[in-house]
C-alpha cells in the first residue's frame, strides 16, 4: 500500500521503500546482498535423472535427463554383451531414479531389469523400472517427438528445414536405437511433467540441450576398488542442519584434488574419476595445461583466474527458471557476473599461449555474444531497485511510458496532499484530518480516522461518500474526487509492472536465443576450473608429470608415494615399481605385518587400472577368513590360471603372508615366471630364493631389521622374500597381553614342528576348580525334602555332564 499525502492536521506518510527507485548504469552489479544468500537462491533440489534404455541384438540405445542442467544426454548405439555390463556400468555411475524401457523387450533385458528391481540394498537406492507400450519407441514418431519439440537453444527464426538440419548436427539420427531411446524419454518426460507438474499444461518440460556422451577410452574400475583404494569417501556431515541433507566428502583422493572455486568443475573432476580415459591424447592436453600453471612465473595468472571461476554461477538452473518463467532478482545478478567473468576470462587466455588446446578453445568460443548478453542486462536491469522492491525493475530511459508512470507515481505524494486538503473543506467539521491514498489494484481511497461517535456500521455512512472498509481504525471511502483520479491515472503501479514484465520476458528470450554460448562457457569453464585445482594440488605436493608412451606396456613409477598416507604419516618412504614386458608379469610382495605391502599396492594402483592384457591386477590379503591350506590352495591357483594364459597374462601385485607358496613351489616353471630375488646376500628378513623356479615372477619383500627384540619397518620395498611374519611383534605394538603372545608363539611352533597342542596345565586346573564349586553349589541347593525332587533327573541333566567337564 502506498500512502501519498495528508492534510495539515493529520501525520504525513512517504511513500514506501520501492514506490520510487532511482537506478543508474554501471558495469557491475549493485551489491545489495552477500555471496552467500546468491548461493542460497540458486541451490537446487538434488539432481534426479531419468535414463531410457533399449536393447537388442547386441547393441544398446541410451538417453537420460539430467534435471539438474535440463539437458539431454545420449549415447550413440554400442555393443553390449549379453549380460549387459555397458548398461550396468551407466546406471552404477549416474544411479538414475527411473528407468524407461519398452514392454517388449527381449529376454536377456528382461532378466537384467528383474534383477535390477530385486537390489533392495542397492546404494543410494533402487531405481523405479518404468515400462511403456512398445509403440511409443517407434522409429518414425521418435524422429517426429524429437523434430517437433519446444527447444530453447533453437531460434525461432529458424525455418522447419532449417531447424531439422540444425538438430541432425547434434543428434545422430543414423543411430536408431539412440533415435528410439530419445523418443521414448521424450514420451515419459511429458507424461510425467518432470519439474513442471505444477504448470499449466501447455508449459512442456524445459530441455535446454543435447549433448553426447561415450564410453569408449575408458579404463573399467569397479566400485570397490573406488572403495578400496579411496578415490572416493563419504562421511556423515558433522553439521546439524546438514545430517538430514547428505553425506561430505571425507578423506580420500578426490577430497585432497578438488579445489574447484565453481560447482560445475567440481561436478566434471569426479566424472573424470568416474570415466578415468586412456586416451593419450586427452590426457597429454590436460597435461599440458597443468604443467603451463605449475611454471612460477605463470602462478598470479592462475590465482587470477580461479578468482574468476568464482564468479562462474549455476547457468542452467537460470536458463530452466527463464523457460519457466519463473526468474528471480538474483538470477539477474548471478547471470551479470558470470558473463562479465566469462569475458574476463576469455581476454586473460587470449593473452596465453594458444599451443594449448584449451586457452585457444576459450579464446574463440567466448564469442561477442557474451558481450551483448551482459551489455543488455547492464542497460536494462535496474538491480538496485530490483532489490528494494523484490521484483524486476528497469533503469529510466529504456521505455519513455514507463519513464512518465513512474514520474507520476513519484510526484503522487504532494499531489494528492493537495487533493485531500480540498476533500477536508467538504466534510463534517468534526473530522480532524484526512488522507488520500493508493493501493495497488484497488485505486485511489479518501482515509479518515475512525472518530468515538463511530461505532455501528451505520455510522461509518458518510453522504457522498461510498464506504469501502475499515482498517488499523481508519475508514476508507471512494468519493467523486478518487473515482476521477482513477479513471485519469488509472492502476499506476500495476501498468508500471506488467510493462516491465514485459520488458523482462524480451529481455530473456534475448538470453535464451544465446544459451549454446552459455553451455559452452559453463563446459570451457569447469574444465579450466579443474585443471587449476590439479595444478595447485600439484604444487603443493611436489607431484610430477607422467608420461605417457604407446610402446611401453605397462608401467614405471619412480620413488612412488601414496597421495594420502603421506600426509597422514610423520614420515613416508617413497617406493619405486615396474612392470612390462613379458618378464615379471607376476609380483609377490611378502613381508611382516604393518610393513607396508598393501600401501605399495594402492600407490601402484593410482598408475594404471586397464582391463585386458595390459591390465592391473592387485591381490591382498587373499584368503583371508578362511582355512590357511584352502587359502594358500585359491592363492596358487588364481596365478597358476594366469599364468596359463601366456602372453595375455595381466601385471600382477600380490601382497601375502602364504610364504608356503614359495616354499612348496605351488607355482609352476615357465618363461613366463621371473623370480627378481638378489641371488645372495640378502638384507634382514629375507632369504635366497630357488633358482629352479622360472623366471617371471618377481619376488619383493619389505625391508626390514632386527634390532635386539625390536623389529624396525624400513617401509622400502627390497628384492627377495620375507622369512616370517612377525605377527608377535605386531601384536605386542597392537597392546596384547605378553602372556597371551607367548602362548602363540607356542602354538606356532607346535604347529610347525608337527607336534601336538596341550591345553596349559595352570589353565587347565583352574577351569576344573570353577566347575567344582558350581557342582557343589548346586548340590547344596537341593531340597531333600521337596517331593517334587528326581534324583534321578538331577544325577542325569546336572551331575553327568558337569563331571565330564572335571574329568
Amino acid at each position: 500500500m502506498f500512502s501519498v499525502g495528508t492534510i495539515p492536521g493529520g501525520t504525513p506518510q512517504s511513500p514506501e521503500p520501492g514506490a520510487a527507485s532511482a537506478s543508474f548504469p554501471s558495469l557491475a552489479p549493485v551489491s545489495g546482498r552477500g555471496e552467500a544468500e546468491e548461493e542460497e537462491d540458486n541451490e537446487q533440489e538434488p539432481a534426479e535423472i531419468y535414463l531410457c534404455a533399449l536393447w537388442t541384438s547386441g547393441y544398446l540405445g541410451i538417453a537420460y535427463y539430467d534435471t539438474s542442467d535440463s539437458t539431454i544426454h545420449f549415447m550413440p548405439d554400442a555393443p553390449d554383451h549379453e549380460s549387459l555390463k555397458l548398461l550396468q556400468r551407466v546406471l552404477d555411475e549416474i544411479n538414475p531414479r527411473s528407468v524407461v524401457t519398452s514392454a517388449k523387450q527381449d529376454e536377456n533385458m528382461t532378466r537384467f531389469l528383474g534383477k535390477l528391481a530385486s537390489q533392495e540394498h542397492r546404494e543410494p537406492k533402487r531405481p523405479e523400472i518404468v515400462f511403456l507400450p512398445s509403440v511409443d519407441f517407434g522409429l518414425e514418431i521418435s524422429k517426429q517427438r524429437l523434430l517437433a519439440g519446444n527447444y530453447s537453444f533453437i531460434p525461432d527464426s529458424m525455418t522447419t528445414t532449417e531447424k531439422i538440419l540444425f538438430l541432425s548436427s547434434i543428434i545422430p539420427f543414423d543411430c536408431l536405437l539412440t533415435v528410439r531411446a530419445l523418443g521414448g524419454l521424450l514420451k515419459f518426460l511429458g507424461r510425467r511433467r518432470i519439474g513442471v507438474e505444477l504448470e499449466d499444461y501447455n508449459v512442456s518440460v524445459p530441455i535446454l540441450g543435447f549433448k553426447k556422451f561415450v564410453l569408449t577410452h575408458l579404463v573399467s574400475i569397479d566400485q570397490d576398488t573406488y572403495s578400496v583404494l579411496q578415490i572416493f569417501k563419504s562421511e556423515s556431515h558433522p553439521s546439524v542442519y546438514k545430517v538430514a541433507s547428505g553425506l561430505k566428502e571425507g578423506l580420500s583422493l578426490f577430497g585432497i584434488l578438488n579445489r574447484c572455486h565453481c560447482k560445475w568443475g567440481q561436478k566434471l573432476l569426479r566424472l573424470w574419476f568416474t570415466r578415468p580415459t586412456h586416451d593419450l591424447g586427452e590426457l597429454n592436453s590436460r597435461l599440458d595445461v597443468i604443467q603451463f600453471f605449475l611454471l612460477p612465473q605463470n602462478l598470479d595468472m592462475a590465482q587470477m583466474l580461479h578468482r574468476l571461476l568464482g564468479h562462474i554461477k549455476n547457468v542452467p538452473l537460470i536458463l530452466k527458471r527463464m523457460k519457466l518463467s519463473h526468474t528471480k532478482v538474483s538470477d539477474w545478478q548471478v547471470l551479470y557476473k558470470t558473463v562479465y567473468s566469462a569475458l574476463g576470462l576469455r581476454d586473460a587466455c587470449r593473452s596465453l599461449p594458444q599451443s594449448i588446446q584449451l586457452f585457444q578453445d576459450i579464446a574463440q568460443e567466448f564469442s561477442d555474444d557474451l558481450y551483448h548478453i551482459a551489455s543488455l542486462i547492464g542497460k536494462v536491469v535496474d538491480f538496485e531497485g530490483s532489490l528494494a522492491e523484490n521484483r524486476f525493475t528497469v533503469l529510466p530511459n529504456i521505455d519513455p511510458e514507463i519513464d512518465e508512470k513512474k514520474r507520476r507515481l513519484m510526484g503522487l505524494p504532494s499531489f494528492l496532499t493537495e487533493v485531500a486538503r480540498k476533500e477536508l473543506e467538504n466534510l463534517d467539521s468534526r473530522i480532524p484530518s484526512c488522507s488520500v491514498i493508493y493501493i495497488p489494484l484497488i485505486g485511489f481511497l479518501l482515509c479518515i480516522p475512525r472518530l468515538p461517535f463511530m461505532v455501528e456500521a451505520s455510522d461509518f455512512e458518510i453522504e457522498g461518500l461510498d464506504f469501502m472498509f475499515l482498517s488499523e481504525e481508519k475508514l476508507h471511502y471512494r468519493s467523486a474526487r478518487t473515482k476521477e483520479l482513477d479513471a485519469l491515472l488509472g492502476d499506476l503501479h500495476c501498468d508500471i509492472r506488467d510493462q516491465e514484465t514485459l520488458l523482462m520476458y524480451q529481455l530473456q528470450c534475448q538470453v535464451l536465443a544465446r544459451a549454446a554460448v552459455l553451455t559452452r562457457v559453463l563446459d570451457l569453464a569447469s574444465r579450466l576450473d579443474v585443471l587449476l585445482a590439479l595444478a595447485s594440488a600439484a604444487r603443493d605436493y611436489g607431484y610430477s608429470r607422467p608420461r605417457y608412451s604407446p610402446q611401453l606396456l605397462g608401467v614405471r613409477i619412480l620413488n612412488g608415494r601414496h597421495p594420502l598416507m603421506e600426509l597422514c604419516a610423520r614420515t613416508f618412504v617413497p617406493n619405486s615399481a615396474e612392470c612390462g614386458g613379458d618378464k615379471g608379469r607376476i609380483k609377490v610382495i611378502t613381508g611382516p605385518n604393518s610393513s607396508g605391502k598393501s600401501i605399495y599396492l594402492k600407490q601402484v594402483a593410482k598408475a594404471v587400472n586397464n582391463a585386458t592384457k595390459q591390465s592391473l591386477v592387485l591381490i591382498d590379503e587373499f584368503g583371508k577368513g578362511t582355512n590357511t591350506v584352502d587359502g594358500l590352495a585359491l592363492l596358487a591357483a588364481v596365478l597358476r590360471h594366469w599364468l596359463a594364459l601366456g602372453p595375455m597374462c595381466p601385471h600382477i601385485f600380490v601382497a601375502t603372508n602364504f610364504l608356503s607358496l614359495v616354499q612348496l613351489q605351488l607355482l609352476p616353471q615357465g618363461p613366463l615366471v621371473q623370480y627378481l630375488g638378489l641371488a645372495k646376500g640378502f638384507r634382514a628378513g629375507s632369504r635366497d630364493i630357488d633358482d629352479t623356479l622360472s623366471p617371471c615372477i618377481s619376488f619383493k619383500t619389505m625391508e626390514t631389521c632386527e634390532d635386539g627384540d625390536d623389529l624396525v619397518f624400513f617401509y622400502q620395498v627390497c628384492e627377495g622374500i620375507a622369512n616370517a611374519s612377525h605377527a608377535s611383534y605386531t601384536a605386542a605394538q597392537a597392546g596384547l597381553p605378553g602372556n597371551l603372545i607367548a602362548r602363540g608363539k607356542e602354538v606356532s611352533d607346535l604347529i610347525r614342528s608337527g607336534k601336538p597342542i596341550k591345553p596349559v596345565k595352570e589353565l587347565l586346573k583352574e577351569k576344573q576348580m570353577e566347575n567344582c564349586q558350581t557342582l557343589v553349589d548346586k548340590f547344596l541347593k537341593l531340597d531333600l525334602e521337596d517331593p517334587s525332587l528326581d534324583l534321578d533327573i538331577f544325577m542325569s541333566q546336572e551331575v553327568l555332564p558337569a563331571a565330564t567337564g572335571i574329568l
